[in-house]
């Protein structure tokens, strides 16, 4: 147990590293549109379910979901893509603002915003509508504006990365949005950034960008193989990339450069016997040649994704353009697959890292020292993976971008993406999720929530140790009301831990006069402990909590108020500190000097029978 607690600490720990980290994100933007229906009837016309809307939500999906990942894991994002003119369009920026996503997208009238919309009935996906046209080039004015928009935006990150290197994350979806002068300009700006993730659809049109990290599918790797192995023989299978006993290798396709879109599960369609030489592959169409001698593939397909055949010898696995003889026969499986060809990978990518995904079965990651590592998912339906890929491609990157290890960054992608497949939608990964799943979450068990000056010192060490941001607050909150309800509810939203100091009595007296405060001190304390927005209460007896400001140093910290942050006494201090200042405003007669007043202005009538008549 301690050994597991040592392990998520050091985790939590990267986690903390990649705070802030300045990450570019470009590529294809789109908006998944989601509909959530109910059915309990055929209609008349054809054997098909009458649906009845009850629910539509609109989320970031491709390029813009991985900027919303990462800035939701605590990077600073930015995303420069091209997007539409149209209603989908602004919902896209509805989406990236209200992720802190810094939207440097550029408008492309004519051309509009890819969207996939799902039909859902109890959480089963009925169907997929998806509009815009991949084929739909930018003009030359959309490509201009969208270089325009790369250098600027990394300039933007630059002057606010506090010296810290950037990031750039290149998502290839195949719909136009990074056309060949868009592909030409990051591999010329390659240098201008410390790490380079990509994910691309096509992963030979990215020869020269050599990224750190690549996550192909397992389709998109087999693919990038095929694709490679032909513009070296010529689109044939020869003597020297001929397969022998634990080798993989291609089938090409008659044409080289259009690459298997599919593989095949299960035992694939076709009888037993030879195939002669010259004879058509059953499945990818390649010509025989004499290391084909074994027995054809038998059987009928099974439904799946990106699937694999065995043979009838029991002893290879054959896809469309792929073929792996192995002595495990029927052990042979996709991460088998995937490990043999891992520095393969990394040679035809030029990338330090390659992380092929399998979707439900996890990953399997290579680097430079040629050791793969495998990482699990759990099955989920598929309507709840939407987006997973994203969760782990950002987790991925900013591990990395933290100088993390191999092994960890892996391991915290594979997290990200697993817990945030619990729910139908797009999915999201939250920092604080993260580091709930690490066991290193808000939740302090057994720490009393009113501690003394020292105490807090320490326990808050503890927290930033664990990559959480400090907000913290002061005031009397002599008269706890509404307001204050509202204030301290703002605030906890500002990061994952709300500190709240409040003035003794003396002090409250000093500033509000003789009759203040109304309530001691241990009973506006035990108020504020009760409330769940705040994590710890403590004490101050001087006027001014600059003192408690320097020993928490807190992130942000925030006054209740109607004025500029500029006119905060304590604004100069926390920026010191490297900490921001927020003001938020007051629920209108709610203060606590209201209050009093009213109070005060209606007289206590004592009741009859003590000094009233009757």
């Amino acid at each position: 147990m301690a050994g597991a607690a040592a392990e998520e600490r050091r985790l939590a720990t990267v986690v903390a590293g990649w705070q802030g980290r300045p990450v570019l994100v470009v590529g294809d933007a789109m908006l998944d549109e989601w509909r959530f229906a109910e059915s309990e009837r055929l209609c008349r016309e054809a054997p098909a379910p009458v649906l009845t809307l009850r629910r539509r939500i609109s989320a970031a999906g491709g390029a813009a979901n991985t900027a919303v990942n990462v800035a939701a894991l605590g990077g600073r994002a930015a995303l420069v893509a091209p997007v539409g003119a149209d209603v989908a369009g602004d919902e896209l920026h509805d989406c990236l603002d209200r992720a802190a996503v810094w939207d440097r997208t550029v408008n492309q009238p004519g051309r509009p915003t890819p969207v996939k919309r799902r039909m859902l009935a109890g959480n089963q996906i009925l169907l997929r509508e998806d509009s815009g046209d991949p084929d739909d080039a930018l003009d030359d004015d959309g490509v201009a504006r969208l270089l325009t928009a790369l250098h600027c935006a990394t300039e933007e990150l630059r002057a606010a990365a506090a010296g810290r290197p950037l990031t750039l994350v290149v998502c290839d979806y195949g719909l136009g949005a990074l056309p060949s002068a868009v592909r030409a300009w990051l591999v010329a700006n390659r240098d201008r950034y410390a790490t380079v993730a990509l994910d691309a659809h096509d992963l030979a049109d990215w020869r020269g960008l050599n990224p750190t990290v690549v996550t192909p599918s397992f389709a998109e790797a087999t693919r990038l193989l095929a694709r490679a192995a032909a513009g070296f023989n010529g689109g044939h299978r020869t003597g020297a990339r001929g397969a022998t006993a634990g080798d993989l290798h291609l089938d090409h396709l008659a044409d080289p450069a259009d690459g298997p879109s599919e593989l095949v599960v299960g035992a694939a369609p076709g009888g037993a016997g030879e195939r002669a030489p010259g004879s058509p592959h059953p499945t990818s169409g390649a010509p025989a040649t004499e290391h084909d001698g074994a027995p054809g593939p038998t059987g009928e397909p099974t439904p799946a994704e990106e699937r694999v055949a065995l043979t009838g010898d029991g002893l290879s696995v054959t896809g469309t353009g792929v073929t792996v003889n192995a002595a495990a026969g029927a052990g042979v499986d996709r991460a088998v697959l995937a490990e043999s060809r891992l520095d393969e990978l990394r040679e035809h990518t030029g990338a330090d890292v390659v992380a092929v995904t399998l979707d439900t079965e996890g990953a399997v990651v290579g680097g430079a020292d040629g050791e793969p590592r495998r990482s699990h998912s759990t099955p989920v339906p598929a309507s709840h993976a939407v987006g997973a890929g994203d969760a782990y491609l950002a987790a991925m990157t900013l591990a990395l971008a933290a100088e993390a290890s191999l092994p960890t960054a892996a391991q915290l992608a594979q997290l990200a993406a697993t817990i945030t497949v619990s729910d139908t939608g797009t999915c999201v990964c939250r920092r604080e999720d993260l580091l709930d799943a690490l066991g290193s979450g808000p939740e302090d068990a057994g720490r009393p929530t009113q501690v003394g000056a020292e105490e807090l010192t320490a326990i808050v060490a503890e927290h930033r140790r664990a990559g959480r941001s400090i907000v913290f607050t002061n005031g009397c909150f002599d008269v706890l009301h509404p307001g204050h309800v509202r204030y301290l509810t703002q605030a906890r939203a500002l990061g994952d831990l709300l500190v709240v100091a409040v003035n003794s009595d003396g002090s409250v007296r000093r500033l509000k006069g003789p009759d203040r405060p109304v309530n001691p001190v241990e009973d506006r304390t035990a108020l504020l402990a009760a409330l769940e927005c705040v994590d710890h209460v403590v004490v101050f007896e001087e006027d001014s909590p600059a003192k408690l400001i320097e020993a928490v140093r807190p992130d942000v910290y925030v006054k209740g108020g109607d004025y500029p942050p500029e006119m905060v006494p304590e604004a100069p201090l926390v920026r010191r500190l490297g900490g921001q200042v927020r003001t938020l405003g007051y629920v209108p007669d709610r203060s606590t000097s209201a209050i009093i007043d009213r109070i005060r202005a209606h007289p206590v009538v004592p009741p009859v029978g003590e000094g009233r008549p009757a």
